[in-house]
């Protein structure tokens, strides 16, 4: 199923995710429905808090860009390395329509568990680090624009406003 995406400055979005206690049917289901929510919206991660769902889970797909790479779902997910520093332009499904250029190290290792249970270490680069610290930014209340100028950062909150009204002003599909 997929889900409403929040549109930035929504105040979920600036709140800390609770750790997933048990990895089961439900939480099999968030990861599916994230997943499909993604695609719909044409990105390459998708963080549980940006559909309203205050849990730490992240979903990514970076094979567009990094073929080499599958999807991920991480539950959990922890940094527990960060190596060098890259600059990439990022942009995110909760504020759609702005990119802008974040600093963030080049490799990173992501401790989490799987959609089984089981514990896994990822090392990632390129893309796929830069998304695993994007999405894990999300778990934490952060968003990528935390990371630009207050004066980038206001302009895009006016912005996103005006498209929050906008889309709150169109009649429901139902």
């Amino acid at each position: 199923m997929v889900r409403e995406i929040l549109i930035w400055p929504d105040p979920i979005l600036k709140q800390k995710a609770k750790p997933v206690a048990k990895v089961d049917d439900s939480i099999r289901t968030l990861v599916k429905d994230m997943f499909e929510t993604m695609y719909a919206a044409d990105g390459v991660g998708l963080a549980a808090p940006q559909v309203g769902i205050l849990q730490r889970v992240i979903v990514l797909d970076t094979t567009p860009r990094q073929p080499e790479s599958k999807p991920l779902a991480m539950i959990n997910p922890e940094l527990i390395a960060l190596e060098g520093e890259l600059t990439y332009t990022e942009g995110c499904l909760s504020i759609p329509g702005e990119a802008e250029d974040v600093n963030r190290a080049a490799l990173v290792t992501v401790k989490f568990l799987d959609v089984e249970g089981q514990e896994q270490t990822l090392k990632c680069d390129g893309l796929l680090a830069v998304a695993v610290q994007h999405e894990t930014d999300h778990l934490n209340g952060t968003v990528f624009v935390d990371h630009v100028s207050t004066l980038k950062r206001e302009l895009i909150r006016k912005r996103m406003k005006r498209l929050k009204s906008e889309r709150d002003e169109r009649p429901s599909a139902s």
